[in-house]
């Protein structure tokens, strides 16, 4: 043991005297768990601990993590214990004693730089430029990554298992096909679809239902590639892709949207907004079916700053009372709302093992870094699909039916909703 680390590996026995886990410094030194089994963290150089000193908890802890300096030896392991384990509460007078020691651990090193694959937020929270960069880091990374992970349909949503589907083809095609069946699609009709990908369900409600669609996305290589899919399958007519905010929308009326995946990118600050701007796109009558994450319980955070700085910025999932709250508020009426946390529990384990069964090719796509957040993400989200930490719901609202039906010969007349019946006075 060298002499410089033993004193940490002191300061770790007597802070966390329960371990499910072991830990592996660069020179072999190592703090056995306490339980067999368990998954081995490697601090591969002192790196690892610089960027757990400059940003303890999570985040240095992802960072090292990303950047190749702390390798873990199963991640999947790693996942499953953080539902069952409980690391101690440590006092101010341990934590001194911890950093102190990983200090003298690390010797004198320059301070890591934060990984490429990190993104700091900057500007207003949700603002149009911030939510842009926020999608474009995520979504640019390579359409071929997304398709190597995602399979040849490129639908990054809860497939639908639970209905027979043998394969994640067929699950897909499934899940478009129950949102094209609750939006009750026609033929001629004019669809939304925002937050579209790259374009597999506007491609299936043209091509099956012959709705005509427009897709919005903040991605250009997405719209790019839709467009090219759109193309190929002759469908040019009938479906169009545009790189644009739902807050650029402007007097053009649907008749249906298929919002999928998208609600979690608009955050609590501007649910309100984004359900009332939807409302008032839709013509009378007019359907929304909304597809997003939701969390369970009231008392966890939005999201951990892993997800926030690597995955998904500035992305949060909101409860689903929180959801059919703003569609109240903008005049929708929901009829219909169904949780399909068990599809995405199949949808992620499928994602995963595509992603592992060809790592070369993912790393040549989109770099180490990437690949070391999506293989951690996909298990961590599947887990808390798992867990019940977080759901997923359709709600299907629509734009109540306010015009009567003029006489012949006679113009339409604007009728307001009927007032609930009171009691007569006496």
């Amino acid at each position: 043991m060298s002499g410089l680390v033993a004193p940490l590996i002191r300061a770790i026995v007597e802070a966390v005297p329960d371990r499910p886990f072991d830990i592996e410094f660069w020179e072999g030194s190592r703090v056995p768990g306490t339980s067999a089994g368990g998954p081995c963290f490697t601090a591969r150089s002192p790196a690892a601990l610089a960027h757990v000193l400059r940003a303890p908890g999570q985040l240095g802890l992802g960072r090292a993590y990303v950047s190749g300096e702390l390798e873990i030896s199963d991640i999947d392991a790693v996942v499953g214990m953080l539902g069952s384990y409980k690391p101690p509460a440590i006092g101010m007078a341990e934590k001194a004693r911890l950093i102190a020691a990983a200090a003298r651990a690390m010797g004198v090193v320059r301070l890591p730089r934060r990984p490429d694959a990190e993104l700091v937020p900057r500007g207003r929270r949700h603002s149009r430029a911030r939510d842009a960069r926020a999608v474009r880091h995520h979504y640019n990374v390579s359409n071929e990554f997304f398709e190597l992970m995602l399979g040849p349909s490129l639908t990054y949503s809860c497939a639908l298992f639970s209905r027979g589907a043998d394969s994640l083809e067929e699950a897909q095609a499934a899940k478009h096909e129950l949102v094209c069946s609750k939006l009750a699609l026609r033929p001629g009709e004019q669809v939304l679809d925002v937050g579209c990908g790259w374009g597999s369900f506007a491609l299936h409600a043209a091509e099956h239902h012959g709705a005509r669609v427009l897709g919005i996305t903040l991605s250009a290589p997405q719209a790019d590639l839709a467009r090219r899919r759109a193309r190929a399958a002759g469908l040019e007519d009938l479906v169009r892709f545009e790189v644009a905010d739902y807050r650029d929308l402007g007097a053009e009326q649907f008749d249906a949207i298929s919002s999928v995946g998208m609600v979690e990118h608009v955050g609590a600050v501007q649910i309100d907004a984004y359900a009332a701007h939807l409302a008032r796109i839709l013509r009378p009558g007019g359907r929304l079916l909304n597809h997003g994450i939701a969390r369970l319980r009231h008392t966890d955070s939005e999201s951990g700053s892993f997800s926030e700085r690597f995955v998904f910025p500035d992305a949060a999932p909101l409860h689903l009372s929180r959801v059919q709250s703003a569609l109240e508020r903008a005049g929708l009426e929901t009829d219909h709302s169904e949780g399909l946390r068990s599809d995405y529990v199949e949808t992620l384990r499928h994602w995963a093992q595509r992603l592992d069964d060809r790592l070369d090719e993912a790393i040549r796509l989109a770099g180490p870094e990437r690949v070391r957040v999506w293989r951690l993400y996909l298990r961590a989200s599947r887990n808390g699909f798992a867990s019940g930490f977080m759901s997923i719901y359709q709600v299907r609202a629509s734009v109540p039916e306010i015009l009567r039906q003029p006489r012949p010969g006679a113009p339409a007349v604007a009728e307001s909703a009927p007032s609930p019946l009171m009691p007569l006075e006496v």
